[in-house]
């Protein structure tokens, strides 16, 4: 076993480059994450929907062989100087540590930026010993902390099994619920609905029809069907939806042109017409094995479309492909009622400061407890049949 490696931070994907980023971020064998493309998170840097004047300044690092001729394995990591777009929250830590006399920012964050998706976060070769890299990677990135002075490295919707290895070597653990639809093998929409209790399938078909009642009508794109005219009615309802809920948006014009142009493969628009004209849409990536739910965004309010595009039509696309998983983004227990069950998310988050850790240490501890008891509840109201 040789633990002769390199590591090194660049300010920009590019330095690493596209061959190498996704021999690392989507190797074969493990199933495609659109997120995790050089491509996507190139156009956040192009776009500069993650950049420095955002405060998400790329911090990515690259692991090399000894000789420094191999890449082996990327963290996408950024130097942020604020909380926003990371869907795991954490105002009340850095409040409670400034009150204090410490300073929270600058920290590190591993993650997709404005993207609350489950995955990899320690992107490293299938034809690496994972466990080892993994090990160094996380302890490379507490020297690099410790070296530049940051308060915290946080790593936010890892998978399962780094969550439990960061956690082995020092990081503190959390957890949350999101709600995810998984696919029971059904051919067809209606066999989704006859696992349902009773009322919620007459809901959901009433909410269906409510939604589509006043001549409101459902196009399907992907690939090369995607003009840029989708794209300017599309921004214009995220610039609507976003300036109304967190008072700026967090992706550019130019972001979705990029993707547009680079990755339209795995983007799933579902756009609404009524009287010749686009009134909402919301936009999907398309895994190996999940649809991922992202933005909505509307013109015109209408009872239950938001539920029809977001929900039931990405419900409806999983089937047809076969695809076992939705993730339809972050929060909303009303997602229950139509299908969505609670599914933990994890993060890992390494603390400098010795006793400002053991704080968040202890409330972590009772965090993860609540959120057990909590997802326990739910289901417990689950909407499918008991058998």
């Amino acid at each position: 076993m040789s633990l002769s490696y390199r590591i090194s931070a660049v300010s920009s994907i590019q330095e690493i480059g596209s061959k190498d980023w996704d021999l690392c971020g989507n190797p074969n064998g493990i199933p495609h994450d659109p997120f995790l493309t050089f491509t996507f998170l190139d156009a956040l840097e192009k776009s500069e929907s993650a950049a420095a004047d955002t405060g998400w300044t790329p911090y990515h690092l690259k692991l090399e062989d000894e000789r420094g001729t191999r890449v082996l394995a990327v963290v996408p990591m950024y130097l942020k100087n604020h909380s926003a777009g990371e869907y795991v929250f954490d105002h009340s830590w850095a409040d409670a540590f400034e009150r204090a006399g410490g300073r929270y920012y600058p920290k590190f964050q591993i993650s997709v930026p404005f993207t609350p998706a489950t995955g990899r976060r320690l992107l490293i070769r299938s034809d690496q010993d994972q466990k080892e890299i993994g090990a160094y990677l996380v302890r490379g990135l507490t020297k690099i902390a410790a070296e530049t002075e940051v308060s915290s490295v946080h790593i936010t919707f890892a998978d399962k099994l780094q969550w439990e290895l960061t956690g082995k070597l020092g990081f503190l653990r959390r957890t949350h619920k999101q709600y995810h639809w998984q696919n029971r093998g059904y051919d067809v929409f209606e066999d989704f609905l006859s696992d349902l209790t009773s009322k919620k399938r007459k809901n959901i078909r009433r909410e269906r029809r409510a939604a589509l009642a006043n001549n409101v009508k459902i196009q399907i794109l992907t690939g090369k069907d995607i003009c840029e005219y989708h794209w300017d009615e599309f921004y214009r309802f995220y610039i609507d939806t976003t300036s109304r809920k967190w008072g700026h948006p967090y992706l550019s014009r130019k972001f979705f042109s990029l993707i547009g142009e680079s990755m339209a493969k795995d983007i799933l628009l579902i756009m609404c017409r009524r009287d010749g004209r686009y009134i909402a849409g919301a936009i999907n990536f398309i895994g190996g094995e999940c649809l991922f739910g992202r933005n909505w965004g509307c013109i015109e309010e209408h009872p239950f479309l938001h539920f029809e595009v977001c929900y039931y039509q990405a419900i409806e696309y999983a089937i047809k492909h076969g695809l076992a998983t939705v993730e339809a983004g972050a929060q909303g227990d009303h997602k229950l009622a139509r299908g969505y069950t609670p599914s933990k998310t994890y993060s890992a988050h390494w603390i400098t400061n010795p006793s400002f850790r053991e704080a968040v240490d202890k409330f972590l501890d009772a965090e993860r407890q609540w959120v057990q008891e909590e997802i326990d509840s739910i289901e417990d109201h689950s909407p499918f049949r008991r058998v």
